[in-house]
């Protein structure tokens, strides 16, 4: 947990695109001051008047008091209206900068960290924890520059009244502020608890709506509403602590408001009765003593915003904080026309969280130009992390993999990933159009290029024949079309990318005989031309390979053409007999 004047350094640069806003922003908070500091001037000097000579309290003398405090009260609004116009969009300017770098970053962060982080709570750190910081950004210097002016003013003032009762008051300030600070520590706790567990509810949240289709499938939805109802009652009594903790809060400043009051009613009191200060003074110290109690029960009212937004601040950072694993060179080398020659050479790998039991441990494999390469073997062979190596979604642990005679963390990553297509069983469409999930894969193209792209995945026919061809909206995660369509859609993608090296992880394994015949078809017209990797259960799809590799826990157990493997009669002949036995 950081502290609050690190947290305030590092929030207080986000300030400075905005800079002139901000300095008038502050001095339309010191005009609304002035307004409130002036009257008791104001009232204590009709007094005044009035105790001394009645006659000198003219209807003349008032007007223009009066036409003083209209003055100031037009400029009140004028700058209070300033303050929640531009302050507030100034706050959400802030808070649009914030999210933007926060999306940014979260794009440069590995594999790794969403493996490892909920997407629910990411979306509550980028979404609600910012609102908070919108209003933080607004108010906080606000709320502070007032209270400072009006508690410096009207000490100064009440000074020229009456300096033992001013001290008494103020000496009692301090120790209000002790106290308040033991419930500050607490409701900041509850509130970033409280803040963790609503991140925690959208992700359960998330993961019941996505799975709808299991969830229905089983009949899970009292399981799902039992777990859904655990994480509300454990927000529901985060959130009691935080109000126990902020009732506290309230309460004691309170009792500091009424240890005041009795302070000027007794000493005040004693004070007139013995001639150290008059009626008018004592009416002009009660009103201050009113607006410097208002002051701090407002920058009391407003410590429970400003917990909050500290607590967005402070989550905010805690992404940000976070360094990718994959970084690119500080001179990276541009790969342009890649051949597609990849070369492993004695390569390990282990995840960061689990580095005694590596993955992949001295793998030596060569994929020439126009080779296709398939990995078949079973589960836990390392045949998904060879495939995620290449295109650095992670790096290697050990040894050197290279493209073209160029170490892959040489590379740039965007001309490294623009040279790797890669067709996956789970294919993930984008919430939108049947063309715009097309041109992801090369935003820019002519529409006649997305056509001829769908066309060569064998996808033109069945995109014509739905409700609005390529402007179709295909539902979130391509909901609203089948398997076989969204696969070919993805190969579509792919196409249009047009790169030289192609990795196929499982494409046809989730498929029907009818849509894999289809899906086959268009992978075999994309792999014309290019280095293809195809990691496969059904070894029917991968007997045309030049180049086959069984990959088991003990690393490559052989490898060679389909008609070798079979005459070796090893792992692979076992795995085809049983493919063929099943």
């Amino acid at each position: 947990m950081h502290s609050t004047p690190v947290l305030l350094r590092r929030f207080a640069p986000y300030f400075k695109k905005y800079l002139g806003v901000f300095l008038l922003d502050l001095l339309c908070a010191g005009l609304t001051a002035l307004c409130e500091i002036v009257l008791p001037l104001l009232v204590r000097y009709l007094a005044q008047t009035g105790m001394e000579d009645i006659s000198l309290l003219s209807v003349g003398l008032v007007l223009r008091v009066g036409a003083i405090y209209l003055i100031l009260r037009i400029i009140d609004v004028a700058a209070y209206y300033f303050m929640c116009n531009r302050g507030h969009i100034m706050g959400a300017m802030i808070e649009t900068d914030m999210r933007t770098d926060l999306f940014e970053h979260l794009q440069t962060l590995s594999f790794h960290y969403f493996a490892n982080t909920k997407v629910g709570q990411i979306m509550a750190r980028i979404t609600s924890d910012l609102f908070d910081v919108t209003e933080f950004a607004h108010h906080c210097p606000e709320e502070f520059f007032v209270a400072g002016l009006k508690i410096a003013v009207s000490f100064i003032i009440l000074c020229t009244i009456n300096v033992p009762l001013t001290l008494l008051i103020f000496a009692l300030v301090p120790l209000m502020i002790v106290c308040s600070s033991v419930f500050n520590t607490g409701m900041r706790r509850t509130f970033r608890e409280n803040r963790a567990q609503v991140g925690e509810i959208n992700a359960q949240v998330e993961d019941s709506l996505l799975g709808v289709r299991v969830v229905k499938s089983f009949t899970g939805e009292p399981r799902e509403i039992e777990k859904f109802g655990v994480g509300n009652a454990l927000w529901l009594t985060l959130k009691r602590a935080n109000y126990r903790w902020m009732a506290g809060f309230h309460a004691t400043t309170r009792v500091f408001d009424g240890l005041m009051y009795l302070a000027v009613i007794l000493a005040g009191g004693f004070a007139m009765t013995s001639g150290a200060i008059t009626p008018a003074d004592l009416m002009a110290y009660v009103m201050y003593v009113t607006t410097l109690l208002a002051t701090i029960r407002r920058i009391v009212e407003f410590t429970e915003q400003f917990q909050r937004g500290m607590t967005g601040i402070e989550r905010f950072f805690e992404i940000m904080d976070e360094k990718p694993d994959i970084v690119e060179p500080a001179s990276p080398v541009v790969l342009d026309k890649a051949r597609g020659d990849i070369h492993f050479d004695n390569v390990s790998f282990a995840y960061a969280d689990d580095p005694d039991h590596p993955i992949l441990d001295k793998l030596n494999l060569d994929v020439r130009t126009g080779q296709s390469v398939a990995l078949v073997g079973p589960s836990g062979g390392g045949k998904t992390t060879i495939c995620n190596l290449i295109p650095r979604f992670y790096d290697v642990t050990g040894g050197t993999l290279t493209i073209d005679g160029h170490d892959v963390r040489s590379l740039s990553l965007r001309s490294l990933r623009r040279s790797i297509g890669i067709v996956q069983q789970d294919v993930y469409l984008f919430s939108g159009t049947i063309y715009e999930n097309i041109l992801y894969g090369r935003p820019g193209a002519t529409r006649e290029e997305v056509v001829e792209a769908a066309k060569q995945a064998g996808a033109h026919e069945f995109i014509l024949h739905t409700p609005d061809g390529y402007e179709t909206y295909v539902g979130e995660r391509g909901v609203k079309l089948s398997g076989g369509q969204k696969q070919r859609i993805s190969i579509a993608r792919v196409f249009l990318k047009n790169p030289p090296i192609l990795i196929l992880d499982e494409a046809t394994s989730a498929l029907d005989n009818e849509s894999e015949r289809l899906v086959q078809q268009s992978l075999t017209r994309l792999a014309e031309g290019r280095t293809v990797i195809t990691i496969a259960h059904r070894l029917t799809t991968i007997r045309g390979a030049d180049n086959i590799v069984v990959l088991t826990e003990d690393g490559v157990a052989e490898q060679g053409s389909h008609e070798e493997l079979l005459q070796r009669n090893g792992v692979y002949a076992a795995l085809h007999r049983f493919a063929e036995e099943s």
